[in-house]
């Protein structure tokens, strides 16, 4: 007999033991169907509350976190499922932004342990979709036992809503079982190609995966390729499209060092006949679009929602890793998991309006990212570049990246009226060790992106010295 879990730690060491997708996985590895069936054996546990379900290509992770932080405020219990975590894994699965009691991590464990034995021993053919057993199927992914270990302990809580983060896709997501009150789609980037597609109509594609029939859909601005893939989507599936900048708009935006304070006002009926002042604690203009995402989904859900709740709700927000200052001293030091070009370009902007220009630059990102249109944005913008591994989790080609960087300096050198110091320092800790102790000997402010675990690295850093 298997013995129980004795911590939360036990569990996620067992579920490190199952296929990472998040380490690198075949596209022939996603089945829907099997998720499916896992869930429908374990009761389904992913309709044991109303849920909200976000996407996109950026800020579906602050998306998900704001929605949780204004249902705790309107008194809702909120469990959150997030990825990646950046200092402890629990931060994936929490509920009202806390995280869950030992013993609902490990009940769930067991549980999750006990649902995938029995399905192992199993003879019956509609069972082996599940082992691998069959041809042509694969055993079940890391993301998908995850997924339905945060069901599981959400049931176990008996929350009263979820806020739901897909992985990285929508259509082939395990997350994609739920069956929301509305759903979020965020802004949509060329990411994940190996998975999502080489065009923006292809991953906006996948994306639109998580549009419901008959759900209201809540949308941020898209450039025109991916627009159009989300009203066909939304029209064949009846699902009532709420396009932002039909809805409302950001006014007197100001970018603070200790968050973003703006005016949401609202362009419809239906909302609020006042514009909202409202503040999140986390500085960049993207968090207040974010936000205006978040009100939207939140009032088309609950009507009676009221503004005084929202402004509690949003200005107790914080998100590791989103554009988090380490300490309070100077020269500052700034981590973000900013990965694509245009979340890179708005991390950069922000640091650069609060900072200056010319600080020291730490940079690593995994394999697939658009390393090339990344380095051109940064590059002009900081005096020290240090392009390294962003720790071991997922694939990545530091070497490769550090020569794209190489490159676009070059490209860039004959205009440039100065040109940036470049290193590369494979060895993450090394790397790490060398930009902070520059950023103090030499006073200059410090930013590290390109990867939530190049952040989470950083992070663990700093505050070990």
């Amino acid at each position: 007999m298997v013995s129980s879990f004795r911590s939360s730690q036990e569990v996620f060491d067992w579920l490190n033991r199952f296929v990472n997708l998040e380490a690198g996985q075949k596209p022939s590895s996603f089945r829907p169907e099997r998720m499916e069936l896992i869930a429908a054996v374990a009761e389904h546990p992913e309709l044991c509350a109303p849920s909200f379900h976000v996407a996109g290509s950026k800020g579906k992770g602050s998306v998900t976190g704001m929605l949780s932080s204004i249902l705790e405020a309107a008194g809702h219990s909120a469990a959150q499922y997030v990825s990646p975590h950046v200092a402890d894994f629990r931060e994936r699965i929490s509920l009202n932004r806390a995280f869950l009691d030992e013993k609902v991590y490990i009940e769930a464990g067991n549980e999750l342990r006990d649902l995938t034995n029995t399905l192992s021993d199993t003879s019956k053919a509609e069972y082996r979709i599940f082992t691998g057993d069959a041809p042509d199927d694969a055993p079940p992914t890391y993301f998908e036992l995850l997924t339905l270990y945060f069901f599981l302990c959400a049931r176990i809580v008996r929350c009263n809503a979820m806020t739901v983060e897909t992985g990285m896709g929508g259509r082939l997501d395990p997350t994609n079982i739920v069956d929301p009150l509305v759903t979020i789609i965020t802004v949509i980037e060329l990411e994940h190609t190996e998975f999502l597609g080489n065009t923006i109509t292809e991953v906006a594609w996948a994306k639109a995966g998580i549009i419901k029939r008959g759900k209201p859909l809540i949308l941020a601005e898209q450039c025109d390729e991916a627009l159009a893939v989300f009203r066909k989507t939304a029209a064949e599936k009846n699902s009532p499209l709420l396009y932002f900048p039909d809805i409302a708009e950001i006014r007197d935006l100001t970018i603070r060092d200790g968050g973003t304070d703006f005016t949401l006002s609202f362009k419809t009926g239906g909302f609020f006949s006042e514009p909202l002042k409202l503040s999140v604690g986390i500085p960049g203009a993207v968090q207040a679009l974010n936000a205006g995402l978040a009100v939207i989904a939140l009032k088309t859900a609950y009507p009676s929602l009221d503004a005084e709740t929202i402004r509690q709700g949003l200005s107790s927000f914080t998100l590791p890793a989103r554009f988090e200052r380490l300490g309070a001293g100077k020269p500052p030091v700034i981590i973000d998991g900013a990965h694509t070009e245009k979340s890179v370009e708005l991390c950069v902007n922000t640091f650069t309006a609060l900072y200056g220009e010319g600080g020291i630059f730490i940079f690593g990102c995994a394999a697939g990212k658009n390393a090339e249109a990344m380095a051109a944005i940064l590059t002009p913008r900081f005096s020290k570049i240090i392009i390294t591994t962003p720790g071991t989790f997922k694939i990545s080609d530091p070497k490769g990246v550090h020569e794209v960087f190489a490159k676009e300096l070059q490209r860039q050198g004959k205009a440039a009226a100065s040109t940036p110091e470049l290193l590369f320092i494979p060895e993450t800790k090394k790397a790490i060790d060398y930009v902070l102790e520059e950023g103090r000997k030499k006073c200059l402010p410090v930013l590290g992106t390109g990867s939530f675990y190049l952040a989470a690295e950083i992070r663990a850093q700093f505050k070990a010295d």
